[in-house]
């Protein structure tokens, strides 16, 4: 299969996990949500480890793993948190502003230039973050005042953070450590329980969890490991092939599947705004990400 076509599966699947994740969360802490839904990925990646060749392994890549799967159940974790308390509209487009501030922190911190399609594509995604917070009862001040008060939005700016990282190192685990999709999918799964394990303990102190939320959205869960083992074999796949870049671009449509059908589904305000918005941001991640 080509990557563009694996590419577009991901981004499909990946829309519904996030719809479904949004349904959950009304019902679920973002904590308690983020560990059990871990759980069920681990099992649906059970199969994975019977495809692993454990003699090409090292204890290198293993270990770049773990700070991966740390940084992205991080990132996971402040999504999470961010889409229980904003709209599924409003939450998710912000997520493509990741390679805006790639180019920014290249410009700020490795002297890097930018070009005047990267230029271009930081307007559209600055144009395009201030009409999604944009209202009309409000001063032209308030998108801005939403980003410095707002801790939901601070979640999602740290997450963007964490995936920047943790994309690059996606490649590199692929094709510097040459670590083959069912090796790393099946060992990152297998650390993202141990980690959320880990911070359950430390924020909690047990692992008790109300067994009456399995007998109620089991189906749900299970439906959101599917989903989301399949968008993310799908994306390591298609990262193996053709550059993240390129992938990346085509994950974009996520986005905008998931914030206008969720949009839909939990009768959200203003979204032809937020489609507009979605758009916008869209291509000026492209447009940065292209060049």
């Amino acid at each position: 299969m080509d990557w563009f076509t694996l590419a577009l599966i991901s981004a499909v699947l990946s829309a519904a996990a996030s719809i479904l994740e949004k349904k959950s969360l009304f019902t679920y802490d973002a904590l308690e949500f983020s560990f059990i839904l871990s759980a069920f990925n681990l099992l649906f990646s059970l199969p994975f480890f019977f495809y692993v060749d454990y003699s090409a392994l090292t204890t290198s890549a293993l270990l770049v793993l773990f700070v991966k799967s740390v940084m992205g159940v991080l990132a996971f974790w402040c999504v999470m948190l961010a889409l229980k308390n904003l709209e599924i509209s409003g939450a998710l487009p912000l997520m493509v502003l990741t390679p805006g501030l790639v180019a920014i922190l290249a410009f700020l911190f490795l002297g890097e230039s930018l070009s005047p399609l990267e230029i271009a594509g930081m307007f559209l995604l600055l144009s395009g973050t201030y009409i999604l917070e944009m209202k009309v009862e409000e001063s032209i001040l308030h998108p801005f005042r939403v980003f410095m008060n707002s801790k939901s939005h601070h979640y999602i700016l740290f997450a963007l953070l964490l995936f920047t990282a943790t994309s690059l190192l996606d490649k590199a685990l692929l094709s510097r450590f040459k670590m083959t999709p069912y090796s790393f999918m099946a060992f990152q799964q297998l650390f993202f329980v141990l980690i959320f394990i880990a911070i359950f303990l430390f924020k909690n102190r047990s692992l008790r969890i109300n067994p009456s939320l399995f007998s109620v959205n089991w189906y749900i869960l299970a439906l959101i490991g599917i989903f989301t083992i399949g968008y993310r074999y799908t994306q390591i796949e298609s990262v193996k092939i053709a550059p993240v870049a390129l992938v990346l671009s085509v994950k974009r449509i996520s986005v905008f599947i998931a914030a206008i059908g969720g949009g839909r589904i939990f009768r959200e305000q203003s979204l032809l705004k937020k489609a507009i918005a979605t758009i916008i941001l869209i291509a000026g991640a492209v447009l940065i990400l292209d060049e």
